[in-house]
């Protein structure tokens, strides 16, 4: 890693990309310190609690949402037409055309038609966080023009945020929400790192029982992170052989390759598309019904149920039952996520058309049925083991153990360094190609 690190620094081309990401970076961590207009910094800052859905946006934005930033919604909206989107493109006959078959002008479409309704939904969950704080005096006042430069500043941050997700997509490296989710949750780091050492020097000196707890801490960390590393990194290897084919003019030899079915295919995606999913109800409820935190009812109910993923202030019983809706969720969003980049048929029509067979299994729908059978088992191993690692330190919330970082939090940390990783590994293997044949 630190050897792919070291070439890409010293790579022109590669080190201009990085600059660029590192400069949209400063940009976001700037933004993340501008407040929206309207708002009472003063009366902010005696602000001491938060709800479980201000706790999540807020780890993701990087304290954004505490300080009532532009920046305060993070790219929550962006992840939730993402997931509209792709969901209408399975009911909606003329949306998945366009997805499957409309290429690179398709692509364009649906990536109008997402930042179309993020900005949507970015407008709604803005006048629901107005409407939801405006009785805890954080505002100036109440009136109609501070709530439209509060909506108004609050969208347009949504909005910069996708740009910039964009441009680091396009001239930096990696996928550019990942990384500004990946950015908003180690900018907390500085911070864990302050509780910890709060845990072993107290007030009344060394304490034996907060060292021994942070090291449990700190080696359970590091063990979580060596599993994902593992997990996101292992991979299924199905053997495939080529026979001797003429291409041209030339005979080309028999040829012996594999396809590697990794175990996460789908990444860290199904992880974060399932948190917004689950808290998004609890930001429409926000919108329509005042206090709700303090109220009963079905859609007090809801409201808890929806929280729990973030939140320990809710019963045991809520926590419970939400760890189950989201473990489902992370498993279905696997599969969805892994069967859109890699689809058994075409896979196997490629390889019939080439000349090349699986050992022991024969072309066409045996192959077809084989890769499928394959993919289901791997895809269900990563899927649990996402499910796992994201719901286990949710529910010890509740025990003795004080455990300071999150599942889902370590699972977007590696897997989007593992991604940058890889992309940078592409990038300087292309330009040795390119140099090659120059």
């Amino acid at each position: 890693m630190f050897k792919t690190i070291k070439n890409a620094i010293s790579t022109p081309d590669i080190r201009k990309r990085l600059l660029y990401l590192l400069l949209l970076i400063v940009i976001f961590r700037f933004g993340c310190f501008i407040s929206v207009p309207g708002v009472d910094l003063v009366a902010l800052s005696q602000q001491t609690s938060t709800n479980g859905i201000a706790e999540l946006i807020d780890l993701i934005s990087g304290g954004a949402f505490s300080r009532f930033s532009i920046f305060a919604m993070s790219v929550t909206p962006y992840i939730t037409a993402s997931i509209v989107i792709q969901l209408l493109g399975m009911v909606i006959p003329s949306l998945e055309k366009l997805t499957k078959e409309g290429g690179e002008a398709g692509r364009q479409k649906i990536n109008k038609y997402t930042k179309l309704l993020t900005i949507v939904l970015a407008l709604v969950e803005g006048i629901g966080l107005y409407l939801s704080y405006s009785a805890s005096g954080i505002f100036i006042d109440t009136s109609f023009q501070t709530g439209f430069l509060v909506v108004t500043g609050l969208v347009t941050g949504t909005a910069i945020l996708m740009w910039l997700g964009q441009q680091i997509t396009n001239k930096g490296i990696g996928n550019g929400i990942s990384i500004l989710i990946f950015v908003g949750i180690i900018s907390g780091l500085p911070a864990g790192i302050t509780t910890l050492w709060g845990l072993i020097v107290t007030d009344a000196g060394f304490s034996t029982t907060g060292f021994l707890l942070t090291l449990g801490i700190i080696i359970g960390a590091i063990i979580l992170v060596a599993a994902v590393v593992f997990v996101q990194q292992a991979e299924r290897r199905i053997p495939v052989q080529y026979s001797k084919r003429v291409v041209g003019r030339k005979m080309m030899g028999a040829q012996n390759t594999h396809i590697p079915l990794k175990l996460a295919m789908a990444g860290v995606m199904p992880v974060i598309f399932a948190s917004s999913f689950m808290t998004f109800p609890a930001m429409i409820i926000q919108i329509f019904v005042h206090d709700i935190a303090s109220q009963t009812g079905f859609l007090a109910m809801l409201y808890n149920f929806s929280i729990a993923t973030s939140s320990s202030s809710v019963g045991m019983g809520y926590s419970i039952a939400n760890a189950i809706v989201y473990m489902l969720l992370i498993v279905g969003f696997t599969f969805f996520y892994t069967y859109a980049v890699f689809n058994p048929a075409e896979v196997s029509s490629t390889i019939k058309k080439n000349g090349g067979f699986i050992p022991g299994i024969r072309a066409g729908k045996p192959t077809t049925e084989y890769l499928s059978s394959v993919m289901s088992k791997v895809t269900l191993f990563g899927a649990f083991f996402l499910a796992l690692i994201a719901v286990i330190p949710m529910l010890l919330r509740f025990t003795s153990l004080n455990i300071t970082f999150g599942g889902t939090s370590i699972l977007i940390v590696v897997g989007v360094a593992l991604e940058v990783i890889q992309k940078l590994e592409a990038q300087l293997a292309m330009r040795h190609y390119k140099g090659f044949l120059d």
